[in-house]
């Protein structure tokens, strides 16, 4: 497809002799087997050696998910090489046909992916209108998993060229990057040696060997430490690696680490936080191969490394691993398929263990690498519980909210060093629940739920109105307490109870990198968490019934890594570290921290989940819209003989204020979502059908008044 051939210079003369098209037509008429000749800018003269080029256009619409035939003008001949940026005009459609060439048609982005000497297509074809760059940015091996990836998420190819590929930056692009650094020496094992594994892990890395394991890291810091030696031992072998990482804290810290083992200028770091410029800079030095160590946020996962011998995942489970835009690829699977696809070393590291993780030991596919249950004793805080029988029993407990053990724990932990309190909300009161049945306060006009202000006043968070005469109507009680008291609440509170003690916090609106090892108290909302100095005193886990509870399948695993993070920061129990969690002894999660256990409860969820045919034992996909669009979807997917359709259900509109999640219809609107589960082998199939059927309906722009579907496959938060 093409649009577009002419182009004049300034006073509309035309460029080349008119004997030139003259020339092509006679040849296209004495050509034995029609076939499209490409007709160049009026006048132009045609490349004389593959003379097709083939694009991928920047349109992430499906049933344009194809490459686009266009000519290439001899003077463009040098410069339109495969990998480059270019410019093309595109949407006139066969209308615009006059005397042969296809003309107008708006001018869109793309990428030239080949270039051949005849096209499939028998039309006329238009011609390239612009080579933005002759940096060749897209390479075939970056080409080919940004295909693999779009095919396993149901996506365009465009789509996910647009997380790949970062925008252009014209001085950054003409920044010479260097000659390639020497590779380093191996490493000292360091603290490997605490695993069973780790020092031969390390030698399998620095000879060009390829092992695959999933790392339980060691309560404390020094994973980012470690991190670094098994990216120096890869480049020692002569190879790259690739660091991702949920966030741009611990990515600063695995750059510190590397910065001190390998020394300035060895690796680069991609993060969103380094601006348009740099962050185009450094992915053009690891493109041209004079930076072969990467550590990086999300997008990093694309990040073209030559000669590719390592890559790491850090903290899977963390939700920012998951990409938000179309078409929603996650870090772990992305990553899983480059270690395939280029035979080179794979790392999964983290405090706690995903389902995922534990699956992928359980498979074959990677081996355990952990520290045995001594060195895990030896490094971890003493964790101490706090259930409901307690708070019962605790009148301290039920006038503050706080049991008297975690008063205790804060009391002894400030006279060593800081105290961390992690709790699940941001805020002031979000909720609040009668006291003695713990029944949700709802306002009595529109049953929305209560909220308390700062002035003392009860409001409602839908309605808006005041509640002066609150009583309950499950039990009758007139007192209420905080469901979840958010950080700034909390800070207020401990604050009172230690007047003399410094108190931070670190939220959303501010976060603590680090702070000093002198005694303060830190309130946290979970992910948050600064790191202290010589590692905290004490920490209070509080609320965690609220975690626990959220309606989600991945609310225990959730819960427990959040709990492992925050308790990693924690000093080990030989030097009085201690951690109080306020949550049922008995709930598997919380038996998890008191044992420091999490690939035995990862493995007893994967049982479960398999038992139940849940993912990740089974590939799924959510597909949501507004009301009767999904059915309606549904019904024209050729589906895989052994899929399952759950639902469709309704859908909650977004509350005011609150970032829409997975699945949940655009705010104010009525939702459906449905999901499409298959056994182990059929999650191609299933891929495949869905992008079908969506290609088909947005070429047909979309049926009931064009109401939009939605696809998400492996969604990571399914209710």
């Amino acid at each position: 497809m093409s649009s577009g051939n002419g182009r004049r210079r300034a006073g509309g003369e035309e460029t080349g002799p008119p004997e030139q098209l003259a020339l092509i037509r006679d040849a296209v008429r004495k050509a034995k087997e029609p076939r499209a000749k490409p007709r160049t800018w009026r006048g132009a003269a045609l490349a004389e050696e593959l003379p097709v080029a083939r694009v991928v256009v920047d349109k992430g619409v499906l049933h344009l998910d194809r490459y686009f035939d266009y000519a290439v003008p001899e003077e463009l001949d040098a410069v339109a090489r495969p990998g480059v940026r270019v410019r093309v005009r595109f949407g006139a459609g066969g209308r615009t046909v006059r005397g042969g060439r296809r003309e107008g048609g708006a001018l869109i982005d793309g990428y030239l992916v080949e270039r051949v000497a005849e096209s499939d297509y028998r039309g006329p074809l238009a011609a390239l209108a612009q080579v933005v760059s002759p940096e060749p940015v897209l390479s075939p091996e970056l080409l080919a998993l940004a295909r693999a990836v779009a095919d396993r998420y149901a996506g365009s190819l465009a789509d996910v060229l647009q997380l790949a590929v970062p925008p252009r930056h014209a001085r950054a692009e003409a920044a010479d990057s260097g000659p390639p650094p020497l590779p380093p020496p191996a490493p000292d094992p360091g603290s490997w040696r605490s695993y069973g594994r780790g020092e031969d892990f390390l030698r399998s890395l620095a000879s060009g060997g390829a092992p695959r394991a999933v790392w339980t890291a060691l309560p404390g810091p020094r994973w980012a430490e470690e991190t670094a030696r098994a990216v120096q031992a890869t480049l020692a072998s002569g190879r790259g690696a690739l660091v991702v990482v949920p966030a741009g804290r611990p990515a600063a810290r695995v750059d510190a680490a590397l910065r001190a083992l390998l020394g300035e200028g060895r690796h680069a770091l991609l993060t969103a936080d380094a601006g348009q410029e740099r962050r185009y800079r450094e992915w053009l030095a690891v493109r041209r191969g004079a930076v072969r160590a990467v550590v990086g946020t999300r997008a990093a996962m694309f990040a073209p490394v030559q000669n590719l011998g390592l890559v790491v995942v850090w903290d899977d489970g963390d939700g920012g691993h998951s990409d938000e835009h179309a078409p929603f690829p996650h870090v772990r699977e992305v990553l899983e398929l480059r270690a395939t696809r280029d035979k080179c070393a794979f790392l999964l590291g983290s405090w706690g263990c995903t389902v995922e993780a534990a699956q992928l030991v359980e498979s074959g596919w990677a081996v355990p690498l952990a520290a045995d249950r001594e060195q895990v004793r030896a490094a971890a805080p003493l964790v101490r519980t706090v259930g409901d029988g307690d708070l019962a029993r605790d009148g301290a407990a039920r006038a503050a909210r706080l049991p008297t053990l975690a008063w205790e724990a804060v009391r002894d932990g400030l006279r060593r060093g800081p105290v961390l309190v992690q709790v699940p909300r941001r805020g002031y009161v979000p909720r609040l629940a009668c006291e003695r049945c713990r029944e949700p306060a709802r306002c009595r006009h529109c049953a929305g739920p209560l909220t308390a202000q700062e002035a003392g006043e009860l409001r409602c968070g839908w309605c808006g109105r005041e509640e002066t005469d609150w009583h309950c109507g499950a039990c009758g009680g007139f007192r209420l307490r905080a469901s979840v008291v958010g950080a700034r609440r909390t800070a207020e509170e401990l604050g009172r109870a230690f007047p003399a003690v410094p108190v931070r916090t670190s939220g959303r609106e501010q976060v603590l990198d680090t702070v000093p090892g002198t005694p303060a108290l830190v309130v946290s909302t979970p992910g948050a968490e600064p790191v202290a100095e010589g590692g905290y005193a004490a920490a209070l886990l509080l609320d965690g019934w609220a975690m626990l509870g959220r309606p989600d399948l991945r609310a225990g695993e959730e819960a427990l890594r959040r709990w492992l993070g925050a308790a990693a920061l924690v000093r080990p129990q030989s030097a009085g570290g201690t951690v109080v969690v306020v949550a049922e002894p008995t709930l598997r999660p919380v038996q998890a921290l008191v044992r420091w256990d999490p690939v035995g409860h990862a493995l007893r969820e994967l049982a479960e989940r398999a038992e139940l045919g849940f993912p990740p034992v089974s590939r799924m996909a959510a597909v949501s819209g507004p009301a009767g669009a999904v059915p309606e979807f549904l019904d024209g997917v050729q589906l895989p003989s052994d899929a399952e359709v759950l639902g469709p259900v309704p859908l909650p509109a977004t509350e005011a204020g609150r970032p829409r999640r997975t699945g949940e219809a655009p705010g104010g609107e009525p939702g459906e979502r449905a999901l499409v589960r298959v056994p182990p082998g059929s999650g191609a199939a299933l891929a495949s059908a869905l992008k079908t059927a969506l290609a088909a309906r947005t070429a047909r722009g979309g049926s009931g008044g064009g109401q939009t579907v939605r696809i998400r496959v492996d969604p990571p938060d399914i209710g």
